[in-house]
C-alpha cells in the first residue's frame, strides 16, 4: 500500500500508527487460536476473535488507503485502473474475513479454510497495481 502513497500527513501517521497497533495484536489472536485448537475446547469463539482481529487489520487498511486516495496522496506512477482496484481488494478483505469469523462461529474448520484461503488469494498481483515505468 505504501508503495503507492507518495506523501504522508499527519492523519496518515496516525492511521498508520492503529493500522501497526492492529497488525501487533494479530500473534496474540493467533496464539488464542493455536491454544484453543490444542486444546479442543473454545475452538468456535477462538476462530470468531481471530477472524475479528483480521477484520480490524483490514478495517484500518482501508482507513488508511481512502483517506490517501481521496486526498490525493497516491503516486502518479500508479495506472488509472490500479487505484480502484486496491480499493476493491482492500473492501473485499474485510467481507471475506467477516465471513470466515461467522463461518467460523458456526463450525470452526470452515471459518478457518476460509481465512487461509483469503491470505492466499492476497498474495495474487492486482491488475494495475504495478506502477508504470518512468519515462526519463
Amino acid at each position: 500500500m505504501f508503495d503507492h502513497i507518495r506523501a504522508a500527513d499527519r492523519v496518515v501517521l496516525l492511521l498508520n500508527t492503529l493500522l501497526l497497533m492492529v497488525v501487533a495484536f494479530l500473534p496474540f489472536s493467533t496464539s488464542v487460536l493455536a491454544g484453543a485448537l490444542r486444546s479442543g475446547h473454545g475452538q468456535r469463539t477462538a476462530v470468531v476473535f481471530y477472524g475479528i482481529a483480521f477484520d480490524l487489520t483490514a478495517l484500518t487498511f482501508n482507513a488508511v488507503w481512502q483517506y490517501a486516495r481521496r486526498n490525493g496522496l497516491l503516486s502518479k506512477a500508479l495506472d488509472a485502473a490500479g487505484a480502484p482496484a486496491i480499493s476493491r481488494r482492500f473492501q473485499l478483505a474485510f467481507a471475506w474475513l467477516s465471513i470466515g469469523a461467522l463461518l467460523g462461529a458456526a463450525l470452526s474448520v470452515l471459518g478457518i479454510a476460509v481465512i487461509a484461503a483469503f491470505n492466499a488469494y492476497y498474495w495474487l498481483p492486482i491488475r494495475g497495481e504495478s506502477p508504470r515505468p518512468r519515462a526519463d
